[in-house]
């Protein structure tokens, strides 16, 4: 909640400019509140979003570090390593593990191509390609065109999920950023071997709630996109070059954007689709997805071994 590059701010939520003075910043947060509450038939998604906003910029202290951190204020240390206080939203890429605990096989650059492809786009728009003090300047990002702002904030969510399966430990095997044709933008975000099955993987942040229909994603911050179906299209594409089978489909999005845990979408053309919270994914996929057949003994090393030899990246 509001640390996506494609969330609202503080300030959004309640209504009022970032410069409004503390009182007009209290007024609006009860007016806010009066209009959102559930029982006065608000919509209770937001009315959580004003109270959240209001625990972020109503005292001085937070919201002195509110503003630095969100490129509302003058004097933010340039360069900053992400998850500090001037730096909530983590939008650098984050630093090099250092636990020393067994992890799993990783192949490829998870948010590699969509990080490039930020970094190229975002300097154009701003700079005209003359490069930018800090691409990643809050103030900057937060300004910039939605389709630059939803690049980035897939590269995060790609990174998120990349760091969730390398903490399952080596007897998961994952290949991020997988070439499906020679169009970057058709690529399998993920592909993740495990012994509860063989999954591709879709890393989104939509930027909002969303809903489903007919066992696809649907929702106003999805527009006309079809997101399980271009997900299962890819991995049967990858899936007949490797001569593998795909025991499931998974979509993760952010934890605010879904009403439970995991959503499981049935049988999809003959493959199980589960859409899942990004916090729930490691249990996710150490369960399995309902009705994902399971891969064990041999079968396993002979699916790796295929994939290994005919994964592309990106």
């Amino acid at each position: 909640m509001f640390d996506s590059p494609l969330s609202a701010s503080a300030y959004e939520i309640l209504g009022v400019a970032a410069t409004a003075e503390h009182d007009e910043l209290r007024r609006a947060y009860r007016v806010r509140l009066r209009e959102t509450h559930p029982d006065t038939g608000g919509d209770a998604e937001v009315f959580i979003l004003v109270q959240r906003a209001w625990e972020l910029v109503g005292t001085a202290d937070a919201r002195a570090a509110y503003d630095r951190g969100h490129g509302f204020a003058d004097g933010m240390p340039r360069g900053t390593a992400a998850g500090t206080t001037a730096d909530p939203a983590g939008w650098r890429p984050a630093p090099a593990a250092r636990d020393s605990r067994p992890r799993a096989r990783s192949y490829g650059h998870p948010g590699g191509w969509r990080r490039e492809r930020y970094l190229a786009l975002i300097r154009e728009w701003a700079g005209r390609g003359v490069d930018v003090d800090d691409p990643y300047d809050p103030a900057l990002v937060r300004t910039a065109p939605r389709d630059l702002r939803r690049m980035l904030a897939d590269a995060l969510a790609e990174e998120a999920t990349a760091r969730t399966i390398a903490d399952l430990g080596m007897a998961f095997t994952a290949w991020h950023d997988v070439a499906v044709d020679a169009d970057p933008e058709e690529k399998l975000d993920h592909i993740v071997l495990s012994p509860s099955g063989l999954y591709s993987v879709m890393s989104e942040d939509f930027g909002g709630p969303v809903g489903f229909r007919r066992s696809e994603i649907t929702g106003a911050v999805v527009g006309r996109s079809a997101p399980v179906t271009a997900l299962l299209a890819r991995a049967r594409r990858i899936g007949r070059a490797a001569r593998v089978r795909f025991g499931g489909g998974i979509v993760v999005l952010p934890d605010d954007d879904l009403a439970q845990a995991v959503t499981p979408l049935g049988a999809v053309r003959g493959t199980p689709v589960a859409v899942v919270r990004r916090s729930a994914l490691a249990t996710l996929l150490r369960q399995g997805v309902p009705g994902a057949r399971d891969v064990g003994g041999n079968e396993l090393f002979d699916i790796r071994s295929r994939l290994q030899q005919t994964v592309r990246f990106v």
